[in-house]
């Protein structure tokens, strides 16, 4: 959508506060179901709740393009039921992955996992204008739509929500995942109560919050920076906004490995934690600073990159953190955290496009910026990386 929302825009004639709305729009359904996500992953197993997301936003994606051609109030609603289908993939993939890694293992594999998001980041980007070129915008919707149903084929065949349901494993392997004692069944009820009233869960909301805020807003926004501040063509835009993510894509498995590799050395988890996302909060903060001040597209799409690469680390930190104090509670904590992360995407990319009609793009950047030193602040005061939950 954020290099379909180029050609979009000029047919539909919607102006930077109606962008801002249909871009935000996928957040709304997003935000509705990343607590149920949790709950369902952690009652039922995560394999039939990320297979169901993915099903669903499929069949939203491919739908886009006819929605978008009726009226806006349609397309709004179809983006909402796209986010409703992947509200549901983090706290799934977080409950698989207390499920299946190991401790010592934690960092690198959630780090792996996320970086395909990246990836298919990645790839989207790059093929999107070549497919808008040659087949006008709605091609890309069907294309990368259709890709759902080959992947839920193999997903079904090969995937199980724990090693407990997978009769392929070894028992080796399955006596070195099962060996730290966490219990791997599904729970039956949620301790509300008991979640609620611990002080590193709220720093996971709120940091989880200052994060996404400057994350979504680059997700959303970057292509139309590129076009209309660096003048670069909507074939440029989509290639010059592939680097950051790509390099997301290498910087979050190079944390995931110095994470894993200093745990292994004895340096305590709660240490990691916090030296892993004050890197990925200072870094964006930093190289977000200096857009105001550069002089050439060059730089500007090298402080993008550098931004992103550095904001990768927080796979290896805030990310890795739910898994670290509840196991067992792995996919609720995702989307107890993960909600106030997708309101920060709501506010944050509505808010950029009436900053843009009434501001500038410093005054954008200003805001991420201010957000990520608050979320350093408080993730090295309050986090700690110690199991606090059975």
């Amino acid at each position: 959508m954020s290099i379909a929302i180029l050609p979009m825009s000029a047919e539909f004639n919607w102006d930077h506060t109606t962008v801002g709305l249909v871009q935000s729009s996928f957040f709304w359904g997003y935000l509705l179901t990343q607590i149920a996500g949790g709950i369902w992953a952690d009652r039922i197993g995560g394999k039939q709740v990320l297979g169901f997301g993915v099903v669903w936003w499929s069949l939203a994606t491919m739908a886009t393009p006819i929605a978008a051609k009726i009226g806006l109030p349609v397309l709004l609603f179809v983006r909402a039921c796209m986010g409703i289908g992947e509200g549901v993939a983090m706290p799934a993939m977080n409950n698989l992955l207390s499920k299946w890694i190991p401790l010592s293992e934690r960092s690198r594999s959630l780090a792996l996992v996320y970086s395909g998001m990246y990836l298919g980041s990645v790839t989207g980007l790059a093929f999107s204008p070549s497919l808008i070129h040659k087949f006008s915008w709605p091609s890309v919707f069907w294309s990368f739509g259709s890709l759902g149903a080959f992947w839920y084929l193999a997903w079904q065949r090969f995937a199980s929500s724990s090693p407990l349901e997978d009769p392929k494993i070894s028992a080796e392997e399955k006596k070195l995942i099962l060996g730290n004692n966490i219990k791997k069944e599904p729970i039956k009820e949620i301790p509300w109560k008991l979640l609620l009233s611990k002080a590193p869960v709220w720093v996971l909301i709120v940091c989880h919050f200052c994060h996404n805020w400057g994350t979504f807003i680059l997700l959303t926004w970057m292509p139309t920076y590129y076009c209309q501040v660096l003048k670069f063509n909507l074939m440029e835009s989509g290639l010059f906004s592939v680097l950051p993510w790509l390099t997301m894509a290498i910087a979050a498995n190079l944390g995931g490995w110095i994470a894993d590799t200093l745990v292994s050395k004895g340096v305590s988890v709660t240490n990691v934690r916090k030296l892993m996302q004050s890197v990925g909060f200072l870094g964006p903060a930093f190289f977000l600073s200096q857009l105001s001040h550069v002089t050439s597209p060059f730089s500007a799409v090298l402080c993008m990159t550098c931004s992103q690469g550095f904001d990768a680390f927080s796979q290896s930190g805030l990310y890795s953190n739910h898994q670290d104090i509840g196991p067992r509670y792995a996919g609720v904590l995702l989307g107890l955290s993960n909600t106030a992360g997708v309101l920060a995407g709501v506010l944050g990319t509505a808010a950029t496009g009436y900053i843009l009609q009434h501001g500038s793009w410093d005054d954008v950047f200003k805001v991420a910026v201010g957000l990520y030193l608050f979320g350093t602040l408080i993730w090295n005061l309050f986090a700690t990386g110690e199991r606090i939950f059975d």
